[in-house]
C-alpha cells in the first residue's frame, strides 16, 4: 500500500518530519544551548490514554528532547492537577504543556486548559490560541489540523484557490482546520450533520477534510473524482468474525475508485499527531528564547 500512488502515507510523512526535527534539535543545541521540554499530565488509567502518553515520552526522547511525565491517580481533585500545571508554567526547562484528555469527571477540563499559559500550549487548545488562529495570526495549533494540511499540501501543492470541504465543526478539527485553510487561501466550506444534501456539496470539493467521528459515513459516490480525501476519523467497529478493526469517517473502499488521493485508516493522519506535537513545542521554545524556527522546518 506504501508504493500505492494514490495513497498518502503519514507514517514515513511523520518519520521524515520527525527526522527534520531530530535534525533541528541538535542544531539547535549545538548553537544556542536549547534543548526543548514537554511535559504530558496524565490522570487516571484510561488504557488508550496510557498507549498514548508512552508513546509520546518515546518519541520525545528519541528527537532529542527532554520529556517530563506526570501521573495522578484516578480520585485527583482538580485542584491537584491545576496546581502542577501552574509549576509546569513556571518550570523553564518545560516549554510545552499537555493535560491528556479525557479527564475524569471531577475535573473540569475547560478549566485545566485555560490554566495551561498559552505560550506552553502545544495542544492548541486555550482560547487565547483559538483566538490567534482564528484572527490569522500566528498560534500554537492543534496537532491533527496542522497534520491534514500538511499532508494535502505535500500531495497537492500550493492551496490557493482550492474548494476544500470540512465535513465536522468540533473545536479541535474542524474550526481549526477551516481556519488553517483559509490562510492558505483556500475557498472553505464547514459541513456537518444538520448539512441540506451533504452528499451534493462533498462532491463539490477538490480537498475533503473527514472529521465527523461517524464510521464510514461518507461514500464513494459523495466523491468528486480526483479529489484529494483527508479522513481524521479513528473509529472501531466490529467485524462479522467478532473481531474489531479500525476505519475512518470515509468508506474507503468506494472512496479510493474516485479519489486522487486519501489517507488510509489507520496510517494516514494518526501516526502524523506526535509529530506535529514535537513540532510545536521546537515552535514554541524558539518562540520563548526569541529565536528563529529552525529554517530545516519551515519547508
Amino acid at each position: 500500500m506504501a508504493d500505492d500512488p494514490k495513497i498518502i502515507d503519514g507514517k514515513a510523512f511523520a518519520a521524515n518530519l520527525r527526522s527534520k526535527i531530530a535534525t533541528a534539535l541538535s542544531d539547535l543545541k549545538k548553537a544556542k544551548g536549547l534543548v526543548p521540554g514537554l511535559a504530558v499530565v496524565l490522570v487516571g488509567e484510561d488504557p488508550a490514554s496510557q498507549v498514548y502518553v508512552r508513546n509520546k515520552a518515546k518519541q520525545t526522547v528519541e528527537v532529542g528532547m527532554l520529556s517530563f511525565e506526570h501521573r495522578l491517580p484516578e480520585d485527583a481533585s482538580e485542584e491537584e492537577v491545576l496546581n502542577l500545571v501552574e509549576q509546569l508554567n513556571k518550570d523553564e526547562r518545560v516549554h510545552g504543556i499537555l493535560v491528556q484528555l479525557p479527564l475524569p469527571d471531577q475535573i473540569d477540563a475547560n478549566k485545566v486548559i485555560g490554566t495551561i499559559d498559552p505560550a506552553k500550549d502545544v495542544d492548541g487548545f486555550h482560547i487565547i490560541n483559538a483566538g490567534l488562529l482564528a484572527t490569522g495570526q500566528d498560534a500554537l495549533v492543534p496537532c491533527t489540523p496542522v497534520s491534514c494540511v500538511m499532508l494535502a499540501k505535500d500531495r497537492l501543492g500550493d492551496l490557493s484557490g482550492v474548494n476544500a470541504v470540512v465535513v465536522g465543526r468540533s473545536n479541535i478539527v474542524g474550526k481549526p482546520v477551516a481556519q488553517l485553510l483559509l490562510k492558505e487561501n483556500c475557498t472553505v466550506t464547514i459541513a456537518h450533520s444538520r448539512t441540506k444534501d451533504l452528499p451534493g456539496l462533498c462532491r463539490t470539493a477538490d480537498l475533503l477534510i473527514a472529521a465527523v467521528g461517524r464510521p464510514e459515513m461518507i461514500k464513494g459516490d459523495w466523491i468528486k473524482p480526483g479529489a484529494c480525501v483527508i479522513d481524521v476519523g479513528i473509529n472501531r467497529i466490529e467485524t462479522d468474525e467478532g473481531k474489531t478493526r479500525l476505519v475512518g469517517d470515509v468508506a474507503f473502499k468506494e472512496a479510493y475508485e474516485k479519489v486522487g488521493a486519501i489517507t488510509p485508516v489507520p496510517g494516514g493522519v494518526g501516526p502524523m499527531t506526535i509529530a506535529c506535537l514535537l513540532f510545536n513545542t521546537v515552535r514554541a521554545a524558539c518562540a520563548s528564547n526569541n529565536i528563529d524556527v529552525p529554517e530545516i522546518l519551515k519547508s
